[in-house]
């Protein structure tokens, strides 16, 4: 049986963007028929287009899923929410906006068979201005000095997680997490790939 992947993007006013998304992660899955795969969207109570994009791609694509918030439950919450909803043998998280890379699933894969139960994209540069990465490196630095548990650094979520770590995360009593605390805190063995980061 084939191993089957959930890939989640959680979406508020991304209607200029799910459809070029959705193509761009069909293209990485043909070129990968020994997976099978689920597009799971959240879209987060968006004011625009972008659910009526969804629904229409749901409507030719069985592969795509639709969860449809009833209010705007911020940036954290929804795309928790949503992996807790996913049932892929592996979850890959990527923001909608088309700043991370589809094209680095095939690398996050190639890691995840080498039995890393967490792989995750870091940012080993960025297109953004010299000044807020460097000031995302000091807010990474007071974090470790605050915090028991060493932060990854310049890691968004943007990467894959086996069910290993989905089941472990579906039994924390937490209702707004740090997901980003919570991949440093639970220890799985982790790998990471690096990439430019529009």
């Amino acid at each position: 049986m084939k191993p089957h992947i959930s890939v989640l993007t959680p979406c508020y006013n991304e209607e200029g963007n799910v459809d070029a998304l959705y193509g761009r992660i069909r293209a990485v899955f043909d070129a990968l028929p020994e997976y099978s795969y689920e597009h799971v969207f959240i879209d987060n109570a968006s004011t625009d287009h972008t659910l009526e994009r969804l629904k229409a791609l749901a409507g030719r694509d069985r592969n795509v899923k639709i969860i449809v918030n009833t209010r705007n439950f911020g940036h954290v919450r929804s795309p928790y929410h949503a992996l807790l909803q996913c049932r892929g043998d592996a979850v890959v998280a990527m923001a909608s906006d088309l700043q991370d890379p589809p094209e680095l699933i095939p690398e996050f894969l190639a890691k995840w068979r080498e039995g890393y139960k967490v792989v995750l994209g870091v940012k080993a540069a960025s297109k953004e201005s010299p000044l807020m990465f460097a000031f995302r490196g000091v807010g990474y630095a007071v974090i470790d000095r605050l915090s028991e548990v060493k932060q990854i650094r310049n890691c968004t979520g943007f990467g894959l997680y086996d069910k290993a770590f989905v089941r472990v995360v579906r039994r924390l009593p937490d209702p707004y997490p740090y997901f980003r605390g919570i991949v440093a805190e639970l220890g799985f063995r982790y790998a990471t790939v690096a990439y430019t980061h529009p």
